[in-house]
């Protein structure tokens, strides 16, 4: 099993088809305690690299910051320019006023931080992690392309969680017409059940040629294949201890997508998960799906759904399904 290298949208940038998304690092659960700690941490991205992974995605929000000092330190023993590195901003990282959203102030700070704590002068890919609508989108895209003149990042990117086409478009108009580094990238959720983003967001990637690297690919662990239509979701899942996650998720049409990728799983003798991640790695608008995992062994088997292969009728049942 490797994964290969697949060009990140116009860049010229190569990265792995399915990237490492570091969320659950330095993450503390409701009793105050790190659901994956800095040793964990460690062991799961030496099993990326291991297995040819070069595409680590992360930000300065994720564990209050740890998730990006778990990854400089382990980086600090490694050749940086064999890893492409992402990070975002946005949220807020102090107690301040200004300590939030696109701001000049507040983007300037951020990634200052951000590179201290990941140990490198240089980030290959800054995205804003939620548009600001309190900020002149000309006011942001000319200081994040001023961290692409001084060097300090190579692409920018927009992830988002309400697919507006029109505001990144926007973004990439006005990088045009000022001579600004436009979004290269964009970071959409999109799996087999979350589809809000099939029509405007996807054609509008494709009409900028923006690369697209989807985040929850497995639906939060809906299409993990661990819940069943009209059974009590199983003890210790979301969809046990979150109500926001059973009204999303466990719906009638919901269930007839989760059944066509079991049903695909069983054919070409793979799980659920492996599916559902081999399902984008095939999709022509899709660079790399982020995947995450609590432990290397569920991470080695996430990244060997790269060796999954479809045809091209078991794509469209599955994109039918929804």
């Amino acid at each position: 099993m490797g994964l290969d290298a697949v060009p990140l949208g116009r860049t010229g940038l190569k990265v792995s088809e399915v990237a490492f998304g570091t969320w659950r690092f330095g993450r503390e659960n409701d009793a105050g305690d790190v659901e994956v700690g800095r040793d964990r941490a460690h062991a799961l991205l030496d099993a990326y690299a291991d297995a040819g992974g070069r595409f680590v995605d992360t930000a300065d929000m994720y564990g209050s910051g740890r998730a990006e000092r778990y990854v400089g330190e382990w980086l600090a023993d490694r050749d940086r320019e064999d890893f492409v590195v992402a990070s975002k901003v946005y949220w807020p990282t102090r107690d301040d006023p200004n300590g939030r959203g696109l701001n000049r102030k507040h983007l300037r700070h951020s990634l200052d931080g951000i590179l201290d704590r990941l140990g490198t002068d240089y980030l290959d890919v800054l995205y804003i992690h939620r548009w600001d609508d309190d900020t002149p989108a000309r006011e942001f895209m000319r200081t994040l392309d001023e961290f692409v003149r001084d060097g300090r990042v190579h692409y920018l990117g927009a992830s988002t969680f309400e697919p507006n086409a029109w505001k990144v478009a926007k973004a990439n108009e006005i990088a045009r017409r000022e001579g600004y580094e436009p979004f290269t990238v964009a970071q959409p959720r999109y799996n087999a059940v979350n589809r809000e983003v099939e029509g405007n967001y996807l054609e509008m990637c494709r009409d900028y040629d923006v690369g697209v690297v989807p985040w929850s690919p497995l639906a939060g662990g809906f299409l993990t294949g661990k819940y069943t239509r009209g059974e009590d979701p199983p003890e210790g899942t979301r969809g046990a201890t979150d109500q926001q996650f059973v009204d999303s998720y466990l719906t009638p049409r919901n269930f007839d997508a989760l059944e066509e990728v079991e049903a695909v799983a069983a054919e070409v003798g793979a799980s659920p998960a492996q599916v559902s991640l081999a399902w984008l790695c095939h999709h022509d608008d899709v660079v790399a799906p982020i995947s995450g995992a609590r432990t290397p062994e569920q991470l080695r088997e996430n990244l060997a759904a790269a060796d999954v292969s479809l045809t091209d009728g078991q794509f469209d049942r599955i994109a039918d399904a929804k």
